[in-house]
């Protein structure tokens, strides 16, 4: 009798604590900030509820839909040259915040960038698995097999550079790598592509004012506390502030004009101030929990395919929160990187929703017990 398939409940209940979080502490952390630019606190909730609704009902379709057939070339090619159009189209598009990130739709806005990762996991989970076929080239060798798939994942890196937005194109870059590592690249191409990266790394950073303004806040925020040491500053002072069972919901005082992004990107350290330490260390485990489900069910994936498209998915969601949380905990310099689930951004919750629908039907797949 064949198995029925089941999706992982581990990981489908792990995502809904993540996303109820995630709105409780975006209204928790923009309430006074929406209150204050619209004259509604709940201007920032009702967004992220709309997003939410709409990334559930996307991921539920994805659990029930067979990833194999995200491997069809129509597939993979129509995502390539939507997510080109949209990278490049917002170049052309007014400014936002000083950059060319957002595709403005009324009130809501898209964000091509985050759509980006999951186009660049689609397509080489799929080339890839074609090289791993019998009869295939393989994956080390360069004019087959390294050269066309990472040619279109450094133009779309090109493009998101240009906006600018380094820490999604380090992101992406990394997933790429760790694709390919897995796919069987030798780890000499690996360290070689890693240590070419470092002098573009630098050139981006002393090349652009803010970014070395914040490599020098990372070394020592203290040295400008009320400048370019302020963001770290701050974060750290909520975190710390928490200690071990936080000042309470919606008690934070960093939120009120103190913390900038307290809303987005350092949300995490309204969480920690006022749910402390138990709460902060909450999110931590639950996002281990997902990295386990996740590798699980990549390595246990019935094809290559699968396996690949599941590690892509898992190092995104993952890799993105070690960031964000490493950022706001000053680990490391300051990155425009959202918290996967829980920061406030229409696209990226969209996309992390899609993308473990995606992660959850691959599960119901995997080989038992």
């Amino acid at each position: 009798m064949p198995r029925s398939l089941q999706p992982d409940r581990k990981l489908f209940i792990v995502t809904l604590a993540l996303c109820f979080i995630g709105v409780v502490m975006v209204f928790s952390a923009s309430a006074v900030t929406a209150k204050e630019l619209y004259g509604n606190g709940y201007v920032f909730l009702e967004r992220q509820i709309i997003w939410l609704a709409v990334g559930l009902f996307g991921m539920i379709r994805l659990m029930n839909f067979d990833y194999r057939r995200l491997r069809e070339p129509r597939v993979i090619y129509s995502s390539l040259a939507a997510i080109l159009l949209m990278l490049i189209g917002v170049l052309f598009l007014d400014r936002s915040h000083a950059t060319h990130r957002w595709i403005h739709l009324g009130p809501l806005s898209l964000q091509p960038s985050e759509f980006a990762k999951l186009a660049v996991i689609l397509y080489l989970a799929w080339f890839l698995e074609l090289r791993l076929r019998p009869g295939g080239f393989g994956v080390n060798n360069w004019n087959h097999t390294l050269l066309p798939a990472l040619g279109p994942v450094l133009f779309i890196l090109a493009l998101i550079l240009r906006e600018p937005d380094m820490g999604t194109s380090c992101m992406i870059f990394l997933i790429a790598l760790v694709m390919l590592y897995e796919a069987g690249m030798s780890m000499k191409y690996v360290a070689g592509a890693a240590l070419g990266a470092l002098p573009a790394v630098y050139l981006l950073i002393i090349h652009a004012h803010y970014r070395y303004e914040r490599m020098l806040a990372f070394f020592s925020p203290g040295a400008d506390p009320q400048g370019r040491g302020f963001q770290l500053m701050q974060s750290l002072i909520a975190v710390g502030s928490g200690g071990l069972t936080g000042v309470g919901l919606m008690e934070s005082k960093q939120k009120l004009f103190y913390l900038p992004e307290a809303h987005t990107d350092f949300i995490y350290a309204v969480l920690c101030e006022e749910l402390g330490y138990i709460g902060g260390i909450a999110v931590v485990i639950l996002f281990g929990i997902y990295a386990w489900r996740g590798f699980r069910a990549a390595f246990r994936a019935p094809d290559a395919f699968g396996r690949l498209l599941a590690l892509g998915i898992t190092t995104l969601v993952v890799g993105q929160a070690l960031v964000n949380l490493s950022v706001v905990l000053g680990l490391m310099p300051t990155k425009g990187i959202p918290l996967p689930f829980i920061s406030y951004g229409g696209s990226s919750l969209l996309i992390m929703l899609l993308a473990t629908g995606v992660l959850l039907n691959i599960s119901q797949h995997a080989e038992a017990l």
